[in-house]
């Protein structure tokens, strides 16, 4: 009997679905997931004292970073309720979607973070290339003077995560006819005999470089990271991308 199939036009509700599966599903990624966070705590400078983790999930991450390198306050974003209901105690919960972040208005503002993350390709389920950029714009706003966000996305031409054939055929695509949408894929989790699935987006370094500009962010650091193993790599073709932005010198 062939597996039932659930799309999730909206990635929130799609979250709220394998909410109760989500620890078995990182935890088959758990190499990869802890080499960035170990990635993310060895660049955080001595002194750093606030955390804002953007699709927080249940804060789990986000706490064993803040853990890890003396981060006082921990804030977490995230609007999906099956997962956030399980946040730690100490940390301040915004229940809106990264789109809706506004650091002129509550629960921002006023507020600035030394470290803001947003991990596990969180912005590929934020839907065009223009509501993507107003986030990370968002999020520099938030950023203290000497503030750092670290972000990691699926690379579109991870060779060793697609194969030759796939990856091939997308670079190919996106030199004939490039376009905003070529990035756009079906996120899917396998739970038991349910298959679901959603909206997604995965990236170029091109791509991830065009909005970092347009978001008044530069590229301090870019770390390629297998996806299966955690190893870090030297070429992009071998893994996801986890950058390092700080605010651009106006």
């Amino acid at each position: 009997m062939p597996p039932k199939t659930r799309y999730f036009a909206d990635p929130v509700l799609a979250y709220g679905e394998i909410a109760p599966h989500f620890d078995r599903l990182a935890g088959a990624r758990h190499p990869y997931l802890q080499a960035v966070e170990t990635q993310i705590a060895a660049r955080i400078s001595p002194g750093s004292l606030s955390l804002l983790d953007i699709g927080a999930g249940a804060g789990q991450r986000a706490l064993r970073i803040a853990q890890s390198t003396g981060l006082k306050t921990i804030t977490l974003l995230e609007p999906c309720a099956q997962m956030s209901r399980r946040a730690p105690t100490p940390a301040e919960l915004w229940t809106l979607r990264a789109e809706q972040l506004n650091p002129g208005q509550p629960p921002a503002k006023g507020k600035t973070f030394d470290v803001i993350t947003c991990l596990w390709n969180v912005l590929g389920h934020v839907r065009s290339q223009k509501a993507r950029a107003q986030v990370l714009a968002s999020l520099r706003e938030l950023l203290s003077p000497c503030g750092v966000l670290f972000l990691d996305v699926n690379h579109r031409y991870n060779l060793r995560s697609y194969g030759i054939l796939k990856t091939l055929l997308r670079f190919i695509r996106d030199q004939i006819l490039p376009r905003e949408a070529n990035g756009d894929v079906t996120a899917n989790w396998q739970i038991d005999d349910v298959s679901c699935s959603t909206y997604g987006h995965v990236f170029t370094d091109k791509e991830m470089r065009r909005l970092a500009a347009s978001a008044g962010l530069r590229i301090q650091e870019r770390i390629v990271v297998d996806y299966d193993t955690g190893q870090t790599c030297r070429f992009s073709f071998q893994g996801s991308l986890l950058y390092v932005l700080r605010p651009q010198v106006r």
